[in-house]
């Protein structure tokens, strides 16, 4: 299991963040891809980092994408931990006013992002009843607790701050306060759901093995006080691994409370960079008491009786301008999404919606070039033809599933509208188009190199094994294809288009449905039983990888099967002369014939053949070594097209699949689309 955290790291990330004079600050977090979400986290138009919402019973996580490196000796036969120091400033705001909220937040450092089982409530959606107190968790936090324990955990007192290792159940505690700079003698108290932002600052000293901790209401002094809250004479050496997550966790139960981070720094073998205090987004304000408002009732009475005819004027007005927004207004199943641009804002961006601004066309409508006034980013907008219910449903669906998804590899949602029968999804422009066109129709003769060609490879299986394993939920994408990989500016795979992705709980069996998905690209299995899983998109990530290789397509006009072919010129020892002609043999030999075996491997007709995308990740990273393709078995190899084309003639007409041309642009592609989308 530890063997397999570390291969997790180097999978995702490109390198570690290492030991030595490593930090990073965040004032506010406005835009910050430098950081992973997860549960119920979302970035807040005013910067803040909101972890959880007024929903019973949920969590959210939120940490700094690369793993850090936290020992220096490693060399050493009995290495240290290294010292590190972060400080960052919360607020903690309970959902009614009217009484106590819960349950709290936690700075953890973890070896992973993930915590399967992790209940909420007291266990703060790190631990669970099964697994707290076990070594093998290899967590410290810092908790800053607002609700009194009950059977959860052995702490007693709510309002506090504590020191948990491995466990909810605090190494040391104390009432949530601070020393005044002049009197260290007097604890002054802290109430921590005050919806005050209140700073933190936690050092651990790896020469002396002590943790300090030290909070403060203070946002004037630059200064933290001097003694701290807590010090406690703790070894991490032994808890923690020499690769870790820093981040943080908070959870919600009964009760309920809006647990914000609003600005952030760590350093290790250093002191945290210091925060920009005037820089610092506030939570948003509680809710106003009924006293507040008997100023204002006795105002607009006044008004009203010496201005009768000026306030008729403007109730006329805003009677005129909610009909015109009305069509505008948030539904419920909206407000969770990300962010709404407004319809206006779009028509301005894409110059009315102009023809010549239309820079791909495909089966659900046209996605159009545009450029936001106000910020001047370069945004792609697909505009979506609501001709049945299928388009809100597809509209729906790709605007829940990639609003919520965050990786390089993927295309980035920047938001979406939906105005009258217009259906808007706004993307990342992406410079260079479909991965299709630069292979199959380049333009000024450019020839796109070997080693971009692997990098993005690697990209895409980075990509998919997020969607497979890594996010909250499995995503299956059931459309990879080279038209629907996106290069940007620096030549990295950006994967897009999710109108046909679905969602599943780990470890639950995925379910039965309509065949969708181009044809060449269609795992047999699938054109078979329509029951979609993860091994369906790595069959058509295998295809991409031998589409990308030999410049060739999957299927063409002239029954021409690029499975068959290139089994036949490695039947014949004869793999490397499938090679894309336009490379002139400028390659590397070794990585050609990896990325090909491994393409016939994932193309494999039979779905248990086939590897996971970890294993291709670590396959492609060259950390694995490739396993031998099982041999197609005694049975006449019928070619990808046969096998999908003789399936679809048993399955009835509502799962037959449709192949709309394909085209690639700007941040999306115009995907094949089946009767069902």
């Amino acid at each position: 299991m530890d063997l397999a955290i570390s291969f997790a790291f180097l999978l995702f990330f490109p390198y570690v963040a290492q030991s030595q004079d490593f930090e990073f600050i965040f004032n506010g977090f406005n835009n910050s891809e430098n950081l992973t979400r997860e549960g119920a986290s979302i970035f807040k138009p005013s910067g803040a980092l909101k972890l959880t919402n007024a929903t019973a019973n949920v969590t959210g996580q939120a940490f700094y994408t690369r793993p850090i490196q936290m020992f220096n000796n490693k060399s050493r036969s009995y290495p240290n931990a290294s010292s590190f120091s972060t400080s960052f400033v919360f607020a903690i705001r309970p959902a009614a006013t009217s009484s106590r909220g819960g349950y709290g937040l936690a700075f953890i450092l973890s070896p992973s992002t993930k915590f399967p089982g992790a209940q909420p409530g007291h266990y703060l959606g790190i631990f669970s009843s099964s697994n707290d107190g076990n070594p093998s968790n290899h967590i410290f936090a810092v908790e800053f607790d607002t609700v009194k324990g009950h059977n959860e955990t052995s702490d007693s007192e709510g309002n506090h701050v504590g020191i948990n290792i491995n466990s909810m159940s605090s190494n040391a505690s104390r009432p949530a306060g601070y020393y005044d700079k002049n009197d260290d003698a007097n604890l002054e108290e802290i109430i921590l759901e005050s919806n005050k932002p209140i700073r933190a600052w936690i050092e651990y000293d790896g020469v002396e093995r002590v943790v300090n901790v030290t909070i403060s209401y203070s946002l004037e002094e630059i200064d933290k006080p001097k003694k701290p809250l807590i010090s406690r004479h703790i070894d991490l050496t032994p808890i923690l691994k020499e690769t870790m997550y820093v981040g943080f966790s908070a959870a919600t139960g009964k009760k309920t409370s809006f647990h914000y981070i609003l600005a952030w720094s760590f350093a290790i073998n250093g002191a945290a960079p210091l925060l920009n205090i005037s820089q610092l987004p506030l939570p948003p304000p509680s809710e106003e008491s009924s006293s507040a408002f008997k100023p204002q009732v006795k105002v607009v009475i006044a008004i009203i009786s010496a201005f009768t005819l000026v306030l008729l004027g403007i109730l006329f007005f805003f009677t005129c301008y909610k009909k015109m927004t009305r069509k505008e207004s948030l539904e419920d199943w909206e407000l969770d999404c990300p962010h709404r641009f407004k319809y206006k804002d779009l028509y301005a961006a894409t110059k009315g919606f102009k023809e010549s601004e239309v820079i791909g066309v495909g089966g659900f409508g046209a996605v159009y070039k545009g450029i936001v006034p106000a910020t001047g980013n370069e945004v792609a907008v697909k505009k979506i033809i609501q001709n049945s219910s299928q388009g809100m449903r597809e509209f729906a669906a790709e605007i829940e599933s990639l609003g919520r998804l965050r990786h390089k590899n993927l295309v980035n949602l920047q938001g979406w509208c939906k105005h009258k029968n217009d259906l808007l999804i706004v993307y990342d422009y992406i410079p260079n188009g479909g991965l299709d066109s630069l292979i199959f129709k380049p333009r000024n003769n450019f020839v796109l190199t070997w080693d971009a060609r692997y990098n993005i490879l690697k990209g895409v299986a980075l990509g998919l094994l997020y969607l497979h394993e890594e996010w909250e939920q499995v995503v299956i994408h059931r459309d990879v294809k080279s038209s629907n990989v996106l290069i940007d500016a620096e030549l990295n795979a950006r994967l897009g288009d999710f109108g046909l992705a679905r969602l599943f709980d780990h470890d639950k069996l995925s379910y039965t449905t309509n065949v969708v998905g181009t044809i060449g690209y269609l795992a047999p299995e699938l054109a078979r039983t329509g029951k979609v899983s993860t091994s369906s998109d790595v069959f058509a990530y295998g295809i991409l990888l031998l589409e990308v290789v030999t410049g060739r397509r999957p299927i063409d006009n002239n029954s021409f099967v690029l499975v068959d072919w290139l089994m036949e010129c490695q039947q014949l020892g004869q793999i490397l002369d499938a090679v894309d002609p336009k490379l002139n043999s400028t390659y590397v030999v070794e990585e050609v014939e990896l990325v090909l075996d491994l393409g016939l491997l994932c193309s494999h007709h039979k779905p248990e053949a086939r590897p996971t995308m970890r294993q291709v990740a670590r396959i492609l990273s060259r950390d694995d070594p490739i396993p031998a393709v099982p041999d197609w078995g005694s049975v006449d190899f019928r070619s990808v097209s046969e096998m999908n084309s003789r399936s679809l003639e048993l399955i009835s007409g509502d799962m037959t699949t449709r192949s709309y041309p394909s085209s690639s642009f700007g941040g999306i592609t115009s995907s094949s689309i089946d009767s069902g989308r």
